[in-house]
């Protein structure tokens, strides 16, 4: 197993708190692996594994227990010594029905750390929200960051750090694609997999879903245009062109639906001279740009775009909320900001051209506060400062 420290150190720092522990992310992009990372860790530092009782609800060991009654019933009979901390590690709960008031139960009355994953955000919308108000954290995981890839690539692989990244844009970050990458053909269908699953048994079947294509036709369109503008006028005009007839709050429930299976993620814009957030003309980004590449194919493909989208996933891994900035007319691509920090981002794929480096100067040069602010491109160039706006390369920044 290959090490996810960002999210361990989490992890570790929240053990025996009392918080419940709760890891959401995307099928696939290494929620079990963490916790059987987190159980090793409680291993080594001395715990005994006859009290860490881990269960993975998609592993057919389970498969009989399907209500909270039997999940009480298995746990309550692990837990030896009461008087002894138990350490209860779940994987994908939302499958036991009630699984809540389990965890509350054993959360109010025993001796237990607990640490649950689940791959939607139902998880934490549900009635854990209300029975646990203000006793839970939530760790959103995500697909490999460009560090975290390059760490689980083989070293003695002949590449050049920009044919990596290369690598990386065409197939994107989900760890098991490292594994499959001396097969490259087995790629495609690994992805197509992935999304078909997340698509169906995170969106299709839990939503109750009718109109699976109608579904699939309205992430296709927000994969081929991400980074831009999307309005659900836009998309029904586009459903209609392609001669699906459909509503707006169909629409609008479908985009939800996706965006709580933790495959689109919307950025929503702020108004920085009025100091609000618009309703209206958010940003849509995908978890993976593999499952993107996969869904819309490479070809009239904005490089830019994509760009634009590995630097978003890369500013919630670390931990900023990120909104665009509206200025006047002009638009800067992310405000990143954290309880007593805030950075401004333009993202384009070069500035060499002075048009092109005039337009994503203006809307910086506009901000009057004193926040840092940064032009991320592919250049590589020795000219990096612009009357204080700091030039860096995208995998300059990445690998930070």
């Amino acid at each position: 197993m290959k090490n996810r420290d960002i999210y361990l150190n989490q992890l570790i720092k929240f053990k025996d708190k009392k918080l419940i522990k709760v890891i959401t992310g995307l099928r696939r992009s290494g929620k079990s692996t963490l916790l059987s990372l987190f159980e090793n860790h409680l291993i080594t530092s001395g715990v005994d594994r006859n009290h860490i009782i881990r269960m993975n609800f998609e592993s057919f060991e389970f498969d009989e227990i399907t209500n909270y009654k039997e999940l009480h019933e298995y746990i309550n009979k692990r837990i030896l010594d009461p008087n002894k901390r138990h350490y209860i590690l779940l994987d994908e709960v939302q499958q036991v029905s009630s699984w809540e008031r389990v965890i509350n139960s054993f959360f109010v009355d025993a001796n237990v750390d607990i640490f649950i994953t689940g791959s939607n955000a139902y998880l934490l919308s549900s009635e854990l929200s209300t029975l646990l108000s203000g006793r839970y954290v939530e760790i959103k995981m995500q697909p490999l960051s460009f560090k975290e890839y390059l760490e689980f690539l083989d070293s003695d692989k002949e590449m050049s750090l920009q044919e990596k990244f290369n690598q990386y844009l065409e197939y994107g970050g989900l760890p098991t694609i490292v594994e499959l990458l001396d097969n490259p053909d087995t790629i495609g269908p690994f992805l197509e997999g992935i999304y078909n699953t997340v698509l169906m048994k995170d969106v299709i079947e839990r939503n109750g879903v009718r109109d699976a294509a109608l579904l699939e036709s309205i992430l296709k369109f927000i994969a081929a245009n991400i980074g831009s503008i999307v309005s659900t006028k836009k998309i029904s005009d586009y459903l209609t062109s392609s001669g699906r007839k459909t509503t707006s709050d169909t629409i609008d429930n479908y985009m939800k639906m996706l965006e709580n299976a933790f495959i689109i993620y919307k950025a929503n814009r702020y108004d920085l001279k009025g100091k609000m957030f618009l309703k209206t003309l958010e940003k849509y980004y995908i978890v993976d740009i593999g499952i993107r590449n996969k869904l819309i194919g490479l070809r009239n493909t904005d490089y830019g775009h994509v760009l634009e989208n590995i630097v978003y996933l890369e500013l919630l891994r670390r931990g900023y909320e990120v909104t665009i900035g509206k200025i006047g007319s002009l638009e800067v691509d992310f405000v990143a900001s954290k309880p007593n920090e805030k950075i401004y981002y333009q993202v384009s794929a070069t500035i060499m051209d002075e048009k092109t480096r005039e337009r994503e100067l203006r809307p910086l040069e506009s901000i009057s506060d004193n926040y840092p602010k940064y032009i991320l491109t592919m250049d590589q160039t020795v000219f990096n400062d612009y009357s204080g706006i700091r030039v860096k390369n995208i995998i300059d920044f990445l690998l930070e």
